[in-house]
């Protein structure tokens, strides 16, 4: 009786939430192949992987990466119907470098990919080409992508010098974008800065892809506007994460463990616009597996995945297992209030931003150059061939 109880009480918070507040919304030995997460709700899905040059010349490009990350999912989220969004990186310098491609592989877990992304710093390089067929190689061949026909796929390539087409051991773009269009993964093509030769190749990796080129100023044309709620949002994006209940086996609470790292990693060092951002995407249908994921009691009791008087006491979130089982039920059902009500305000608040945002946006000179805005462009019309549609004429500032 009593589990009957907290499902309906958690069900019922979860609920007035959303009825008050709607959703706006290996070249050699073969591709690497993982199992594919699958949404209770069968979600489209939307999987993007970013392939960035990392050299030195890139740094204002990567810090628009991040400042804008959370703006480009937020608008992905906003296709009708609501789409599963996972994202990787590729990160790709030369030889001779630190590192010529780290691979970051595609997750619903932003928080992490964020907080890899924020380590990314310029550096090396200082002569051109780049190990760019490494890089393409890498984001097509070492990365997890889904297989489901109806998935939308694609590879944005940003940099700004060619790739070297004399390392004799790496397959040229050609073929590597051959593997990709074989495999339904579109490849964009985003040049920084001006050079002639970057924009030859560029084109030509675009048009073999079945993509897109556009050019970016080469610190990204971001255009980003501070806002008078974007600290009250980050502060409630905050306490939002601070409803969390991670339960599960020690493999549970290690992947867990990543996860709040990743999260306190993002508090500390991201800025509050780019928090503001995260709790407008967090409270989209897209963002809850961010936000919340599989490790989520409050949410995991809602969906009817587990049952608390079932659950191991080794298995509760360490700060239930002193509790009797009435406060075990009582901490549940008080943190799903405290989260409806959080979520609650994070909607008004993002509403009352997005207003805020589109009145200035008309005098935002280069809105239309800048990185995100060109990025949905292109998503907006490669994924309606996907069953996906987009009204939002712009991304999100």
């Amino acid at each position: 009786m009593k589990t009957k109880l907290i499902a309906v009480s958690l069900f019922a918070l979860t609920g007035m939430a959303v009825m008050l507040y709607p959703e706006l919304g290996n070249p050699s030995k073969g591709p690497v192949t993982r199992p594919s997460p699958v949404s209770a709700a069968a979600a489209p899905r939307v999987e993007v992987v970013f392939v960035l040059d990392t050299t030195g010349s890139m740094g204002g490009l990567i810090q628009t990466a991040k400042e804008k990350i959370w703006s480009i999912a937020t608008t992905m989220a906003s296709a009708q119907p609501a789409p599963e969004i996972r994202m990787g990186l590729v990160a790709y310098r030369d030889r001779g470098d630190d590192y010529v491609t780290r691979v970051t592989d595609l997750s619903e877990d932003l928080d992490s990919v964020y907080a890899t992304l924020m380590d990314y710093r310029a550096q090396g390089g200082g002569d051109t080409p780049e190990s760019v067929n490494a890089a393409l190689a890498a984001a097509i061949d070492q990365v997890s992508w889904s297989q489901e026909p109806d998935t939308y796929r694609v590879v944005f390539l940003v940099g700004d010098a060619p790739p070297h087409m004399d390392y004799q051991d790496e397959a040229p773009y050609p073929e590597v974008v051959a593997r990709a269009k074989q495999r339904g993964i579109v490849v964009n093509t985003i040049r920084c800065g001006d050079s002639p030769v970057t924009e030859r190749a560029w084109r030509e990796i675009a048009s073999l892809a079945q993509g897109d080129y556009f050019t970016v100023a080469q610190a990204g044309g971001g255009v980003a506007i501070a806002t008078p709620y974007d600290a009250e949002l980050a502060s409630l994006s905050a306490a939002l994460d601070g409803t969390r209940l991670f339960f599960g086996d020690e493999q549970a609470r290690s992947r867990a463990a990543s996860k709040v790292a990743a999260t306190d990693k993002l508090h500390a060092e991201a800025t509050d616009a780019s928090l503001a951002r995260r709790a407008a995407f967090n409270t989209s249908s897209s963002g809850e597996a961010n936000q919340f994921g599989e490790l989520d009691l409050v949410a995991s009791l809602a969906a009817g995945k587990v049952k608390l008087d079932e659950l191991p006491e080794g298995a509760l979130p360490l700060e239930m297992q002193p509790m009797t089982p009435d406060e075990r039920e009582a901490h549940v059902v008080r943190q799903a209030g405290d989260r409806a009500t959080l979520q609650k305000r994070i909607r008004e608040l993002s509403d009352q931003r997005d207003e805020y945002l589109a009145k200035q946006a008309d005098s935002v000179e280069g809105l239309t150059e800048s990185l995100d805005y060109q990025l949905f462009e292109s998503v907006r019309a490669q994924a309606s061939e996907k069953g996906l549609s987009y009204d939002a004429p712009a991304p999100k500032l």
